[in-house]
Parts: C-alpha cells; structure tokens; sequence
C-alpha cells in the first residue's frame, strides 16, 4: 500500500505515545490560556492590558510545550534513570540555598507573605519546591529500583537494607524536614508523594511502618522545636521562633485563637477590627461565594466578579473562579481530565512490563498531578485548611507550569517507549497458526468448497448425518 502523504490530518493518528495523555495536556492548556485571559486585573503591570497579560502567558506555553516535546523524543529510558538519579542532590543544593537566606551576586533567597519559597538568579524566580516535588519522585523512582536490582550504589554494596536506609529512608526525611519550613503544606504534601512512591515500590510493610513512625517522630521534634523558640520569643522578641510556619499551619487547622466571623460580625463597620477579620475571611468566603454563583453552566466568560475580590484567584483559587465562570460542567471537566490522567497512567504503567523505574516514575509523576489538582479543588470548595497549591498546567505560575511540563513531558516519553517495546515483541513473537503452510492452505481450500457445496467427495451418509 502506498505510504499515505503526511498532512495536518494525520499528524495526530501518527503521534506516538498515549494519545489521551497528550490530549489532556492540550485541554488542560487551552482551559489555562481561557482563564488567565479573563481571570485577574491584578497581574497587571502599569500601562498593560489583558492582551498583554494573554501573548505573556502564551510564550510560557510555547516553552513548556517545547519542554513536554523535547521530554517527549527522548527514546532512551537510561536518559531518565541518570538523570533522576541526582534529583536529591539538585533538591538539597536549592533548600539548603532557601534555607541559608543566601544573598550572593545574582542568588537572592527571597522571603514572601512571611514564607521563603524562592530563589531569584538575576530576577528570574526558581520555586524550590516545585523542582523539589518533581526532581524527588523521580530520584525515588531511581533509588528503590537500584536497591531492588543491587545496581548503581556507591556505597554499602552487597547490604541492600544499608542501601535502602541511605539511598531511600535518609532523602525521604530530610528533604520532607528542609521544606518544613517553607510551608507545612508543601512539605506534608512532597512527603505524602514521595511515601506513595516508597509504598509503590513494594517495599516491606515493617519497614514502611519504620518509616512512617519516624517521620512523624521528626515532625513532633520540629513542632516541640517551635513551641520552646516560640516561647522564648515570647518574652524576648530578639530571640527567633524556629520552624515558625507551624505555628501558621496550626492556627489554621484550629482555626487560631480568634474567631474572625464573629469579629467581622460584632464590630462596627468601617472600624479597625472589622477590616483585619474581612482580611482573613475575604479570600475563602470569595471563593465560596465564587462557587455558589457558578450554579450549572456558569456566569459566562468574563463575567466573574470575586476576581475582583480574591487577589490569588488566579493561582490558589482558580478552580472557583473556573465554576463562577463556566459552572459545575466546566468543572466537571477539569475533574474528568485529571482522573483520566490516573486511568491513563495506570495503563501505561501496566505496558511498562517489568521496568520498576519506569513504572514508580509514571506512577508517582501521574499521583504528584492528580492528588496537588484534587488537594486545589477541595481547599476552594472549603474542605479543608488553604494550603496555596496551584491547579496543575491551569493556574498561573510560569516557573510550576514549567515544572509539570516536565513530568507531562517524561510520562509521554514512557509511554511511547512502553509502546514500542511492546510493538518489538509483538513483531518477534511467532505466530499461532503458520497460514503459509501447504496445510493450512489446502485445509481452507476444502472448507471453501465445502461451504460452496462443489466439493461432492465430502458428501455426508445418512449414517453420519445420524439418520
């Protein structure tokens, strides 16, 4: 048959790799550039419009696609396996930069709303923790394959539970402490994904209960670290509190030590106390409100109007501003892409044959997308605490949408890979029935004939018709 000639047409049919995956990047994308275009006049610089905000926003999805393609033609799976294999690394280096509050030439550790989360090199923003949710779950990935299969260690060769407690325990714990400080829920969230992976990879359940105990022994070592400093800054506010971001994370799961509804409520309008209470209960009950108003299809595009209340709609509440706007069906949508992911991932995860590596890496990148997209949408629909996770290629942040081009880009790559394995071996498998054999052929010659009723020497007797 004559090759067919390529055009626009088929360039999709022809793509290789799971098909559905790159379709829920492309939705997932074009939802993103709808919604900033309408979402928020507050990322505005003096003397720009809208239009402005959109071709910015439009050279951020140009490169992370760039991104997902370059990830995408990578054919070798050792690529990845290298690679991960210094996410560790990579995540210490940048916390321990975070954490140092380095201020040196061009690297400025940068403290914002009272939580250091970035680090600028010649103004350019780097968000820690979101190369450290990437970069970690796939050195995981990296580390409990070389444990299982005794290659690539440096050290303790020979005694894999050595290995295990240094190459897999140790960077578990410490990366989850070094976040800490930056935010409670980034490091509980890194450090649930990264247990999955752990989990995933079929290790023990004595060791994974170990494990678990002694993360939650060092969370109460931190907690009992800033309760003693907090006291201490009590009485002597030169002295610094250590960990202070639990003390936030707390107050926010106990709702802190004043109850600002009722101070929004009993205090005279226009007064000091009712603007501090409306500044803390202004962003969730917005989004509520947000959400109550979309009802079924939505207020149309354009027509929000807590975007003009929220300042952060645009990236820690975009799922409320998406049902304002296009109602419970839009999200439904948004819903539907990130589960499909899961399904999606499951599948190529199962095509991955007996690649432990690929397998964690798939798993533990499609988990990191879905569970920071669900964990999103339950804080702005008000089931549970704000923990300020954007919506994942969807809420703007150019250096996160740059990030989970990253893990879209290694998910696509492993599928096509597992796809063309599994392709090799179906060609390389003999078949079941030889066809070109002589009695094969003669067989279905006789059979034709037979059923054609020309074959007149394979007449049936009345005896063996059982007459």
């Amino acid at each position: 048959m004559a090759d067919r000639k390529k055009n626009i047409w088929n360039f999709f049919e022809d793509t290789e790799g799971d098909k559905v995956v790159w379709i829920i990047v492309l939705m997932l994308i074009m939802i993103s550039v709808l919604c900033i275009f309408s979402s928020t006049s507050r990322l505005l610089l003096p003397g720009q419009t809208r239009l402005d905000l959109v071709k910015g926003h439009l050279f951020i999805v140009l490169i992370g696609l760039a991104i997902i393609i370059i990830c995408y033609n990578i054919k070798n799976i050792n690529f990845f396996r290298i690679c991960s294999k210094y996410g560790f690394l990579v995540s210490f280096i940048l916390l321990t930069l975070l954490l140092s509050h380095i201020d040196v030439g061009p690297i400025k550790s940068v403290s914002r709303n009272g939580a250091r989360r970035i680090i600028e090199v010649y103004n350019q923003q780097i968000h820690v923790n979101e190369v450290v949710k990437v970069a970690m779950v796939m050195y995981l990935a990296w580390a409990v394959d070389a444990v299982r299969r005794k290659e690539g260690m440096r050290f303790f060769k020979g005694d894999s539970k050595k290995q295990k407690y240094l190459y897999v325990y140790m960077p578990f714990i410490l990366i989850t402490l070094m976040v800490l400080p930056g935010s409670n829920s980034a490091a509980l969230f890194t450090g649930g994904i990264m247990f999955l992976v752990i989990l995933l990879g079929g290790d023990s359940g004595r060791d994974l209960l170990k494990l678990l105990l002694l993360g939650i022994a060092a969370l109460a070592v931190c907690m009992g670290i800033f309760c003693a400093t907090n006291s201490i800054h009590k009485k002597n506010e030169k002295f610094p509190v250590v960990f202070e971001r639990i003390g936030t994370g707390i107050s926010r799961f106990t709702g802190g030590s004043t109850d600002y509804d009722l101070q929004a409520a009993e205090s005279p309008v226009g007064s000091t106390e009712f603007y501090e209470a409306i500044d803390k209960i202004r962003q969730p009950y917005s989004a509520k409100i947000a959400v109550h108003q979309g009802s079924l299809i939505g207020k149309g595009p354009g027509q929000s109007t807590q975007r003009y209340v929220v300042p952060d709609i645009s990236e820690d509440y975009m799922f409320s501003f998406i049902i304002e706007e296009y109602g419970i069906l839009g999200g439904l949508l948004v819903i539907t892409l990130y589960l499909s992911l899961l399904a999606r991932s499951s599948i190529i995860v199962r095509n991955c044959g007996k690649d432990l590596f690929a397998k964690l890496t798939v798993a533990g990148l499609s988990l990191l997308i879905s569970c920071q997209a669900f964990l999103h949408i339950c804080v702005n629909v008000d089931i549970g605490p704000m923990t300020g996770q954007t919506l994942p290629l969807v809420s703007h942040g150019a250096f996160a949408f740059l990030c989970f081009s990253v893990a879209f880009g290694v998910i696509l790559s492993i599928s096509r890979i597992a796809s063309n394995r599994i392709a090799r071996e179906q060609r390389a498998a003999d078949p079941l029935v030889d066809l070109s054999a002589p009695q094969v052929e003669n067989d279905l010659a006789d059979l034709d004939a037979f059923e054609s009723g020309n074959d007149i020497n394979e007449q049936l007797s009345d005896d063996e018709y059982g007459i």
